[in-house]
């Protein structure tokens, strides 16, 4: 029995905003020794594409702070208005940029070379008829039952 610790990540979200999360902890842990693996799983996929262009969602995160104050006093409604989710998008990555943030491919490759696992779900592939030329090298398909072998013996399951 190994006494190496293990991290199992289910990464379900799409969005810039929730990209960093699954990225950032698995970089973490493999750096403080953890056996690492992520499952990409619906729109968690969209994290695995060669194409990273994802945007922020404003709209249904109401902890998201926002510029000037104005999650205090701009009406929620307004969130939806055309364009500005673009706008949050571009204020979040240069936000990042300027605090030195790592991008994502940064931090994507980051765990790559830390050997993190990652492991697209074929069914979700299928089911949304997904190109799989569109995703990076060096992932894994598998279904969930593959993840449950190991994350069935971590130490900390984390579903984001």
């Amino acid at each position: 029995m190994s006494d190496e610790k293990k991290l199992a990540i289910i990464a379900t979200k799409g969005s810039l905003d929730w990209a960093y999360p699954p990225f950032i902890l698995a970089s973490t842990a493999a750096a403080l020794g953890y056996e690492t693996e992520i499952f990409f799983t619906f729109y968690g996929l969209q994290l695995l594409k060669k194409d990273l262009d994802l945007e922020v969602t404003p709209l249904g995160n109401p902890g998201m702070p926002m510029p000037m104050g104005m999650d205090k006093w701009f009406p929620v409604v307004g969130l939806a208005l055309p364009g500005m989710q673009g706008m949050m998008t571009s204020m979040m990555k240069k936000k990042m940029a300027s605090k030195g943030v790592a991008d994502l491919a940064e931090l994507r490759e980051l765990c790559q070379e830390a050997e993190v696992k990652l492991i697209a779900c074929q069914m979700t592939v299928d089911l949304f008829e997904m190109n799989t030329s569109e995703f990076i090298d060096g992932i894994e398909y598998a279904g969930a039952a593959r993840f449950f072998e190991f994350a069935g013996t971590s130490d900390i399951c984390l579903y984001i």
